[in-house]
């Protein structure tokens, strides 16, 4: 296939996900839909990319672009990868549709080096004003479904991730929010804020990490 603009072309969060990632490293990307972000990563940046998804069309999806994916479940197939087969693991807007996401999030961790988790943010203030003055759960750009036919089932805002962090004693390395624009704001120099205007996170995590 040819290097088109267009194929390269990726969302504004897998962006910020794929400068996180050092070039050259192993990657393993969980619930990776069409391989649009291994796609970019392996050659944009070089690396040795492989993934895992739960639907069959993402992998047939995956597998037409020559890259190097398996049909698999957060949930119950990372526990068969070694500790330490890869530099990066990425979850990306897999979290919230997990059964036990805390298990998948240490799961990430013994597997790879660092991880880079993100998911839509419940505390966002459209989801706020939807719940408060509509009494019904929201549907915005980064929640789309309807509550009865969502496959989000672990709903959780940014001021709840961080916390279970800390519980877990995992270092968050780098956090960045994205608005509905897109425009990206550092989630630790003023979480409150991060927690009510943005409308996705994005984490950069390490058993290891410091904040920032």
């Amino acid at each position: 296939m040819a290097d088109t603009g267009e194929r390269f072309s990726i969302r504004d969060d897998l962006r910020i996900i794929a400068d996180m990632v050092a070039p050259g490293s192993r990657l393993l990307d969980v619930g990776c839909g069409d391989g649009a972000l291994l796609d970019y990563l392996i050659h944009r940046k070089d690396v040795d990319g492989r993934g895992i998804e739960l639907s069959m069309e993402g992998v047939n999806a995956c597998v037409s672009h020559g890259l190097s994916v398996i049909q698999g479940d957060a949930d119950t197939d990372l526990n068969d990868y070694p500790d330490g087969a890869f530099d990066y693991v990425v979850l990306s807007q897999t979290l919230q549709a997990t059964r036990a996401p805390k298990e998948v999030v240490a799961n990430l961790l013994r597997i790879g080096r660092r991880a880079i988790v993100s998911f839509p943010n419940f505390g966002h203030w459209r989801v706020r004003v939807s719940l408060m003055f509509g009494g019904r759960m929201p549907v915005t750009s980064s929640l789309p479904h309807e509550w009865f036919e969502t496959p989000n089932i672990h709903y959780c805002t940014i001021k709840d991730f961080v916390r279970l962090c800390g519980e877990m004693e995992i270092g968050i390395e780098k956090s960045i929010a994205l608005n509905n624009t897109g425009v990206p704001r550092p989630i630790l120099s003023n979480w409150a804020i991060a927690n009510l205007v943005g409308q996705q996170a994005v984490f950069l995590l390490s058993k290891n990490g410091f904040a920032s």
